[in-house]
């Protein structure tokens, strides 16, 4: 049984949107199924109002779906810490927050919750403590594919949700007709969120002459820019439509996240970016495909790699080597088209796969659901200042 508890949870939004994507869809778990009371501290206001369009860019202090929004800024105005705080993928909290947190006299759990990966090591370091010298609990709270980590993000009715817009084909037609797009018969549909990628002109062309209807939705990001390029067009803007061959190219305008998640439901292959779409991609039970954000000495190429060994545990070895193939060249800027088309071979396998990747998820529980029992079960155990006394 949880404890109600009151939540800060501090975002810095770095440079996209999965930061606060991820805390975002947090906070309001936390509140809508955990009846928990969070405070959410995001330092840039204008990235959050794209995720949430009734949101002020200027409001100190605001609530949306029973969330407060607090504004975070470099002049640090006094808060009474919250019985959880947790610091949002190593951003660093205020120092007079730290120091209020010491000062309370209250068992106060802070919680480092990091970045997503499927390397070994995670099982071993998740929920290690790092003791303070000010007498503060923190410790490492690691989401994860395995037991043993902190899970992924997923709402409890999000399958059930995923599973009733599918089995009504209207829903599809209602969300793509609201960008004005017209499904054409027979076509295969594919979502593209990417970061900049020599993949796509190589790709695209192998699209582009293939023997079946292809529509590429393309969400406003940065890959907009590459797809421009390979059309011949200046640039390329929400409501842009354009045909070459079989592949018909859509873009549409920024999505609120539960249309984010229509679309990737809507489409028969997704490729997604970064973290909060990369883990989307995964609930929604479909193929897919990872662009990582590359980071300095090629150390993305591990978290790539350590992925895809999970995830292709129980694939077939031909499978596996084509959408190894694939997802090497999407990352490497190389051979895209032809690993495209070897994979393609192996379609009905790689559908069947997704789902049963999702099914294994499920069963490893969800991040919101085990922070909440470990704050539980922590909240029980023996203070250490406590066990040391005579």
């Amino acid at each position: 049984m949880s404890v109600k508890a009151s939540w800060d949870i501090f975002c810095a939004v770095v440079d996209n949107f999965g930061d606060i994507g991820v805390t975002w869809r947090l906070a309001r778990q936390l509140v809508a199924e955990h009846d928990q009371r969070v405070r959410l501290w995001v330092d840039d206001l204008e990235t959050f109002v794209r995720l949430c369009p009734t949101a002020s860019a200027s409001a100190a202090q605001q609530w949306h779906e029973q969330v407060e929004i607090r504004h975070w800024t470099k002049d640090w105005q006094a808060a009474e810490p919250a019985d959880v705080v947790i610091e949002a993928f190593a951003c660093e909290l205020p120092p007079a927050y730290i120091a209020a947190m010491a000062d309370s006299g209250r068992r106060i759990l802070w919680l480092n919750l990091e970045y997503l990966s499927a390397e070994d090591w995670v099982v071993g370091c998740h929920a290690l403590p790092s003791m303070q010298p000010d007498g503060l609990h923190k410790y490492f709270f690691f989401p994860g594919f395995e037991q043993g980590t902190g899970g992924l993000l997923r709402e409890g009715d999000l399958l059930d949700r995923r599973d009733a817009f599918r089995n009504d084909p209207q829903h599809r037609e209602a969300l793509l007709g609201s960008f004005g797009i017209e499904l054409q018969p027979g076509a295969q549909l594919i979502s593209l969120f990417a970061y900049e990628n020599a993949a796509i002109p190589g790709w695209l062309d192998v699209l582009a002459a293939g023997p079946k209807t292809t529509q590429l939705l393309i969400p406003e990001g940065r890959v907009l820019g590459d797809v421009a390029r390979w059309l011949g067009v200046g640039e390329l803007g929400a409501g842009a439509q354009h045909q070459r061959g079989s592949l018909h190219i859509a873009v549409l305008p920024f999505m609120t996240q539960n249309q984010y998640d229509q679309l990737l439901w809507c489409c028969d292959f997704n490729a997604v970016r970064g973290e909060e779409s990369f883990i989307r991609a995964q609930w929604a039970g479909r193929p897919l495909v990872w662009h990582i954000y590359p980071q300095e000495e090629d150390a993305h190429w591990d978290k790539l790699d350590a992925f895809f060994e999970l995830y292709s545990g129980d694939l077939a070895p031909a499978a596996t080597d084509a959408l190894r193939a694939f997802w090497r060249a999407w990352n490497d800027g190389v051979g895209s088209g032809e690993a495209w088309c070897a994979m393609q071979q192996h379609q009905m396998m790689l559908q069947l796969h997704a789902e049963r990747w999702t099914h294994k998820q499920v069963a490893n529980g969800d991040l919101a659901g085990k922070l909440v029992f470990f704050y539980t079960d922590w909240l029980g155990s023996v203070p250490v200042s406590s066990a040391a006394a005579p």
